[in-house]
């Protein structure tokens, strides 16, 4: 009776008030706090330029043209350097690779290029080719099984399929990660199924093809080599289960005899690529503050090898360098993000999760620049957040993409924003180049080729 009471009470003084109060902060004609407002978990993230590399000049190698894209990050190591593009590129022809992202269903693969043909999955788990002059399509393969087709809630709110996976292409043999838990070979002509073979666990990241051999990582952070004449597999490495992480996956990087893969809970390893004995493994699981999201410790961009050098991110906020064939860590810095690094040269590019796009020494981690990012479609509103995806450098300019269906072009010496490219729809992949065309695939499955 007492609490009653003094609940109406409360009630009372609210009506004897008018209800402005409630009104004022939490009815639909609400008024905000007066005053700026900023983010007090980001002030001791943003990143500077470091003042005693002001004289240090950022210098590149010379642009060159790669005919191909084969793989996911452009080749087993993900370093691709400084590759070409016309100054002023215009769009050459744009068509549908067939389903859309939509509901919780998402594209999380890019294309890849080989040999004058781009190979794309859809939605739905159709593989397609097309010709990389005209966009005309070649062949199409759906990979998804019979007693797995969409439901009749497909694409809305309440979708239960599955979606994921990605392509890779060497010599005729185009292979497709599913998630489905299949790993498959296509014929790269024709797209007729040479082999398949069952994974442990589905599978949403793009394979990494290198001397022979397939590797698929699945949900469940389990590394499956397999060989790339018949499938068979060749041993499995199993990694720590995570019970969360971030939508899709990362790409193995792989050089020479050593593979480097990582895993939701922010492990990164170097396996043996022959037997998949673990050479050395370190965390980056850093000390994020914030929502579930930001404190999740997925390495979600792909790791870079180059050098002797492995350059890896971790969501929760730890980048690092690390000798690839010690393990030893070279350096490391509090930065956290969710797409792979691009390397170049002396330096480092990566997209940061506070929309910072970050020029860095590859010598030691120390900035050189930073650019801030729009982060926002309605800056005044503060709505509707801006992931961007990349970057990528080509033609002396780094390209991101946006959601908000844009891509920019930045000065990599200076970060300045040079310009934009207007998109037909909003996009989550990161562009790739290859022979001097830059592709961008949208949300909307549009695969647009300029150049």
């Amino acid at each position: 009776m007492a609490l009653r009471l003094i609940a109406v009470l409360v009630v009372a003084a609210f009506a004897l008030s008018g209800c402005d109060l409630w009104d004022r902060y939490f009815g639909p004609t609400k008024v905000p706090l007066p005053g700026e407002r900023i983010s007090v978990l980001k002030l001791d993230k943003q990143l500077t330029a470091d003042p005693q590399l002001a004289d240090l000049q950022v210098k590149l190698p010379k642009p060159y043209e790669n005919p191909d894209w084969p793989q996911a990050g452009g080749n087993s190591s993900h370093a691709m350097h400084h590759l070409a593009l016309a100054e002023a590129p215009t769009v050459a022809w744009s068509v549908s690779i067939g389903s859309s992202a939509g509901g919780y269903e998402q594209l999380l693969a890019e294309p890849v290029i080989a040999a004058g043909k781009i190979y794309t999955v859809d939605r739905d788990g159709t593989v397609s080719a097309m010709d990389t002059a005209t966009g005309n399509r070649l062949w199409s393969t759906n990979l998804t099984p019979e007693d797995e087709q969409p439901d009749i809630f497909s694409g809305g709110l309440f979708d239960t399929g599955l979606f994921g996976g990605g392509v890779a292409v060497h010599g005729n043999r185009v292979f497709v990660t599913s998630p489905y838990a299949w790993v498959f070979a296509l014929d790269a002509t024709s797209g007729q199924k040479v082999w398949e073979s069952k994974m442990p666990g589905p599978v949403r990241a793009p394979p990494a093809v290198s001397d022979g051999r397939v590797f698929a990582t699945t949900l469940d952070n389990e590394l499956v080599a397999v060989a790339e004449d018949d499938g068979r597999k060749l041993w499995t490495y199993t990694g720590e289960s995570e019970g969360a992480g971030l939508l899709g996956g990362a790409t193995p990087a792989v050089l020479g005899n050593t593979v480097v893969t990582s895993d939701s809970s922010g492990n990164i390893v170097a396996l043996r690529a022959e037997t998949g004995k673990l050479l050395w493994s370190d965390n980056l699981a850093g000390a994020a503050r914030g929502d579930a999201i930001a404190t999740m410790a997925d390495i979600r961009g792909r790791p870079v090898i180059d050098r002797e050098m492995v350059i890896a991110i971790s969501n929760s906020g730890t980048l690092a360098a690390i000798d690839l064939r010690r393990g030893d860590r070279i350096w490391d810095k509090d930065v956290g993000g969710t797409q792979g690094p691009w390397v170049v040269g002396d330096f480092i590019y990566l997209v940061d999760n506070d929309d910072q796009l970050l020029c860095l020494s590859r010598a030691d981690g120390r900035v050189k620049w930073a650019q801030a990012l729009p982060n926002y479609e309605d800056p005044e509103e503060r709505s509707d957040p801006i992931y961007w995806s990349g970057p990528l450098l080509a033609g002396d300019r780094l390209v991101i993409s946006g959601s908000d269906a844009e891509a920019l072009s930045i000065s990599p010496y200076t970060g300045e924003i040079l310009g934009h490219i207007t998109l037909p729809a909003r996009s989550h992949l990161p562009p790739v180049v290859a022979g001097g065309t830059i592709y961008f695939l949208s949300d909307d499955a549009d695969l647009i080729a300029l150049r």
